[in-house]
């Protein structure tokens, strides 16, 4: 299922064009019955029903950078300036910044599932950073696994206070391996 994609809406016309011996559903699910013989027919016609919408789909999905960081520049100054940027919202949302080809140490799980590391950037400036709720996903096992150090990572910076001292955190949004 993939939001916007309306599965249901291409079954029932895979069967009105005799495609299908039957078939229905809805926009995110869908059940159907299909001669072995027509599986190839069955393909052209689910392809080029359904290739616009998930192609929007994916483009309404990609994250948006507003722009490209080292470790060494997020700085509380920069939380500072960016936090003056705001209010932020639905229509404003607060800027989405990546951290190209930083290498992740340390990463551990804390809490009940977040993800929390450090990105050092190729001078050896550090940040630290968590991922909600990220453990048992893939972002988050990559992070944890230690198969690869350096990542493309993605999220909002912002300010952690914790035992009475202030400090730049990245709360990711998304992390890629470094290819």
């Amino acid at each position: 299922s993939i939001s916007g994609v309306d599965l249901g809406a291409a079954v029932r016309a895979a069967v009105a064009a005799g495609v299908l011996e039957k078939g229905g559903g809805h926009a995110m699910a869908a059940g159907l019955t299909v001669a072995r013989n027509r599986l190839g027919d069955l393909r052209a016609h689910m392809e080029e029903a359904l290739s616009d919408a998930v192609a929007s789909a994916r483009a309404a999905h990609m994250l948006k950078i507003d722009a490209a960081l080292s470790a060494r520049a997020a700085t509380l100054e920069l939380v500072d300036l960016l936090e003056q940027a705001g209010p932020y919202g639905a229509g404003h949302p607060q800027p989405m910044l990546a951290f190209p080809g930083h290498t992740v140490t340390g990463a551990r799980v804390v809490g009940r599932d977040h993800v929390s590391f450090s990105l050092r950037g190729s001078d050896g400036a550090q940040l630290r950073a968590i991922a909600f709720r990220k453990a048992n996903e893939p972002m988050g096992e990559a992070l944890l696994s230690g198969r690869a150090s350096r990542f493309h990572v993605a999220g909002v910076l912002g300010a952690d206070h914790w035992q009475g001292s202030r400090r730049v955190q990245l709360r990711v949004t998304d992390a890629a391996i470094a290819g």
